[in-house]
């Protein structure tokens, strides 16, 4: 994601779809509260990676993985558990200001490809690839993200612009269940 709060418009647009769906995005039907996403592999990039929660900030940007653990993504738990009806949001790190991170070659994921997420009830939730999207930052397609239903995994990409210390484009992959 980008260096200093990656996806702050996604983040604070996030805030307000959460206003505007009851503070609640998570549309579908949801397991247990003790269900959570465990882990991710896509191996057509050799991805295996734990999964962190991850919510909103004060400021109502979707938290991201800290930059101490490059190979961890993060579940956004304003979304459902993977394999649940409905909208699933997985966000990782392309890079650090080192060394590449989790989803540092999700840009070359192709349609057709599957992404497995292992969950702590012992299911794990298959898809398949429908699309990769490279988008600017201002156009973040919040709804087909944050509503539409499928696993969307999102992370920075294109130009990095080193006056704002950030990516100026999000890449994100939207999947369906296989």
């Amino acid at each position: 994601m980008a260096r200093k709060g990656g996806v702050v418009l996604a983040g604070a647009a996030t805030g307000l779809l959460l206003v505007m769906f009851g503070k609640n995005l998570q549309i579908g039907t949801q397991p247990a509260a003790s269900v959570v996403p465990e882990s991710i592999d896509i191996p057509s990039i050799d991805v295996e990676a734990p999964l962190m929660k991850l919510g909103l900030s004060k400021d109502g940007e979707v938290e991201l993985p800290p930059y101490e653990k490059p190979a961890m993504a993060g579940w956004f738990t304003g979304s459902v558990v993977p394999g649940e009806k409905g909208a699933s949001v997985i966000v990782g790190h392309v890079d650090t200001k080192t060394a590449p991170a989790v989803f540092y070659k999700l840009k070359r994921v192709r349609k057709g490809e599957i992404v497995k997420v292992k969950r702590s009830d012992g299911k794990v939730a298959t898809y398949k690839v429908d699309s990769v999207q490279q988008v600017h930052k201002d156009n973040f397609p919040l709804k087909r993200v944050y509503v539409d239903d499928g696993l969307k995994l999102v992370t920075c990409g294109g130009t990095f612009d080193y006056a704002k210390g950030e990516y100026l484009d999000n890449v994100i992959v939207y999947a369906s269940k296989a």
